[in-house]
């Protein structure tokens, strides 16, 4: 199968070399600058040829693969609808456009759909070695979700689909486990460094709490998983956690803490901690935040 890439930042160079390692024949960068282009070029076997974005005409792959920013996306496919002369497969991997945003393509019969790694990737070498084992959420036409599933099989992943209508709230989700999760860890080395610890260390003693919790999310649902005050129903701590957060955390990190907090009692009722008591922490978080206004 051969494939043209348009928009190489980390996610596209990283599925450049990493389907090139799988057998897959990369024949076109398509850029803007090309020194990156250049790096990424030197890392798939197949030594694509790089081209400029209004050079489209050059395309003749089997399989195109969209990974530009999600604003450029519609962009990108009126301009590739009105100079390709044959229709190929059309994929962008934007994770919150359904592939309702090619559908300047569609109309002139080519197969597209959209296809997003549920991976973080900050650099492409590293990112290439990130989609074995790992979701993508594969969705559009039928023809081109059985091709992209073809993809992402032979890339060691595994695919799974949701309706164009929940495409934008599937990514919200996916946002919240990464992006929001590296926000909340920030939220708890800040709290450390108020304890007059460096920052740098503080992100070190975190770490391997954050890794034993993802890893007993791997054999436990969310509610088995939970540990610490609120999931024993520790009024007496939880009291004492409100206290200090007043004395020495930001309004802002004292929002993060009640709001999550709040969502740790419902998953501690799913484990079957004290009624009494949770509805006690209740209590204390509906006051805790009436006093942040």
């Amino acid at each position: 199968m051969k494939i043209s890439i348009i928009g190489v930042g980390k996610l596209g160079g990283a599925l450049a070399i990493a389907l090139s390692k799988k057998g897959f024949e990369i024949e076109n960068l398509l850029v803007r600058n090309a020194k990156n282009a250049k790096k990424i070029a030197e890392l798939v076997e197949s030594k694509p040829k790089i081209i400029f974005e209004n050079e489209f005409a050059e395309i003749s792959s089997d399989v195109i693969l969209i990974t530009t920013q999600d604003f450029e996306i519609e962009n990108v496919a009126r301009k590739l609808k009105e100079i390709l002369c044959y229709k190929p497969t059309v994929f962008h991997t934007s994770g919150s456009l359904s592939s309702d945003a090619l559908k300047d393509l569609k109309a002139v019969g080519c197969k597209v759909a959209s296809i997003h790694p549920l991976v973080s990737i900050s650099d492409a070498g590293l990112g290439a070695e990130r989609f074995a084992d790992a979701y993508f959420c594969v969705e559009g036409d039928d023809e081109a979700v059985i091709v992209g599933e073809q993809i992402v099989e032979q890339l060691g992943g595994k695919s799974f689909s949701v309706t164009a209508e929940y495409k934008t709230l599937y990514h919200a989700a996916a946002t919240a486990a990464c992006g929001h999760l590296v926000a909340l860890i920030d939220v708890a080395i800040e709290m450390l460094t108020n304890c007059g610890i460096d920052e740098g260390d503080a992100q070190k003693i975190l770490l391997p709490l954050v890794k034993s919790t993802v890893e007993n999310l791997e054999t436990q649902s969310t509610a088995q998983a939970l540990t610490g005050t609120v999931a024993r129903a520790d009024i007496k701590t939880f009291e004492n956690h409100l206290e200090t957060l007043e004395k020495n955390a930001s309004k802002e990190t004292r929002e993060v803490y009640l709001q999550l907090a709040a969502r740790s009692v419902h998953l501690a009722e799913r484990q079957g901690a004290n009624t009494l008591n949770l509805k006690k922490i209740r209590g204390k978080l509906l006051l805790a935040k009436n006093n942040l206004k």
